[in-house]
């Protein structure tokens, strides 16, 4: 490519201007590249509409990754692959990392997320992540603070007082949850708004339709979590359990008769 790779800065600013609806020509000149290359770029990596730097930058990462040898882990890096293919095991976890980042979720919280999700034991410490990650424990700390915070894992200490970050059925639930009470606060705001610009008026209108049709789906998602916990997550043992308690009951009275 001339003039090197493109950077993560340039990507940012090719982005910028198909967002103000630039020729491929006017971005290039302003990039003082080549317009081939920017056109290239653009269209390997989802097009003028579906454009976005930070996933381009790391599309080009994995690429780039495939072509050369993987370098060798530091010692204290503990190792993911347990008898797996450990290229099968990368490469999934940068897709599930970037389908997060599609999803709107910031690249580290990502990385961390999906770390957790495929750790066999659900849960890993801090200088754990940090090993896995090859990052700074100041990443890592900032990752697990929002992720907690959006409800999708939670801290717990294990017998070593060791603070580790999990993930499990519940969690998820919770995070389902929090997103169904985000979207009821959003209903509620945008029915206040109704009274402050007047009932009857276009934005007010709006507004109440904002809020019927959110409340709607928060209500229906809280439902739906309710009953898959209810569902998918009861122990097999409990449901046969409670299954053959009437069904013996039924029996020895039968019996009885």
């Amino acid at each position: 490519m001339p003039g090197g790779r493109l950077t993560q800065q340039e990507r940012q600013q090719i982005a910028l201007g198909l967002a103000d609806g630039l020729a491929y020509a006017e971005i290039a000149r302003r990039l003082d590249r080549p317009t081939s290359t920017v056109t290239r770029e653009v269209m390997r990596n989802g097009g003028p509409t579906a454009y976005r730097a930070d996933l381009a930058h790391r599309a080009t990462e994995r690429r780039s990754h495939r072509r050369r040898p993987t370098p060798a882990r530091g010692p204290q890096a503990p190792s993911q692959t347990q008898g797996r293919d450990a290229g099968a095991v990368r490469e999934y976890e940068e897709m599930f990392t970037t389908l997060l980042m599609q999803q709107g979720l910031p690249k580290m919280m990502s990385r961390v997320l999906t770390c957790l999700y495929t750790a066999d034991a659900g849960s890993l410490t801090a200088s754990e992540l940090v090993q896995r990650l090859q990052v700074s424990p100041a990443s890592v700390s900032k990752a697990v603070t929002f992720l907690e915070s959006q409800g999708l894992i939670r801290r717990e200490r294990d017998e070593r007082r060791r603070e580790r970050y999990v993930v499990d059925d519940d969690v998820f639930y919770q995070g389902t949850i929090a997103g169904a009470r985000a979207n009821a606060q959003l209903a509620e705001t945008a029915r206040q708004g109704v009274s402050i610009l007047g009932p009857g008026t276009p934005a007010a209108v709006r507004l109440e339709s904002i809020a019927r049709f959110v409340e709607f789906i928060a209500e229906s998602i809280s439902r739906a979590a309710e009953q898959a916990r209810e569902i998918l997550y009861t122990k097999p043992e409990a449901i046969s359990g409670s299954a053959a308690g009437p069904g013996s009951d039924r029996g020895e009275g039968g019996g009885r008769g």
